[in-house]
């Protein structure tokens, strides 16, 4: 996660923790696959009795960006994390993490675009979906979500994706939509 300095003031998303149920191979995932650092671990004393801990990191200037928590019940009626989402520097960077969610054998891969990002969705190890994606240069309204093929050249699936987006309602370059959102959220 990175901070915006363009963003209203005040505060800023910096990390999220979640709990698991097998906590080796959650911090496997996220470390091998994911490419994050275990920064620290250890436990903690709370009223509901002793929870591990590890932290996690992808930036050295960040002690923490997830913090994998111990206690999720092994079998949930519902998992209420509706997604987790990184951004990937490049559509390189995005391609490569998708053969590597296909090499994990991981679960409900999924390819999209919303007009506004490309994307791919996949299941970690214990269910939670991770969205991992860019921003493209424009901006689309939402919600939007059509599947995209990966295999096509870069500059292909880029063609297709902005040809798609052009026909749909809201569109317009990403730097206008930032402007209107800023004059929205008084930063303008």
């Amino acid at each position: 996660m990175t901070s915006t300095k363009t963003g209203r003031p005040g505060l800023s998303l910096s990390h999220m923790g979640f709990y698991v149920n097998d906590m080796p191979r959650v911090e496997d995932f996220y470390t091998r696959v994911l490419e994050f650092t275990v920064t620290d671990r250890g436990s903690l004393s709370t009223p509901h009795g002793d929870v591990r801990l590890v932290f996690l990191s992808r930036d050295p200037a960040v002690h923490h960006q997830i913090v994998l928590a111990s206690g999720r019940p092994a079998h949930l009626a519902f998992n209420p994390i509706n997604q987790i989402s990184f951004e990937a520097d490049s559509l390189a960077t995005l391609k490569r993490f998708y053969r590597r969610f296909i090499e994990e054998d991981a679960k409900e891969i999924t390819p999209v675009t919303h007009g506004n990002a490309i994307s791919f969705y996949a299941r970690d190890p214990e269910g939670n979906r991770l969205e991992l994606f860019i921003d493209t240069p424009w901006y689309v309204d939402q919600p939007m979500r059509v599947a995209v093929d990966f295999s096509l050249p870069d500059a292909q699936l880029m063609e297709s994706v902005e040809r798609h987006a052009r026909g749909l309602p809201g569109f317009r370059p990403r730097a206008q939509w930032e402007a209107e959102m800023a004059a929205r959220m008084g930063i303008a």
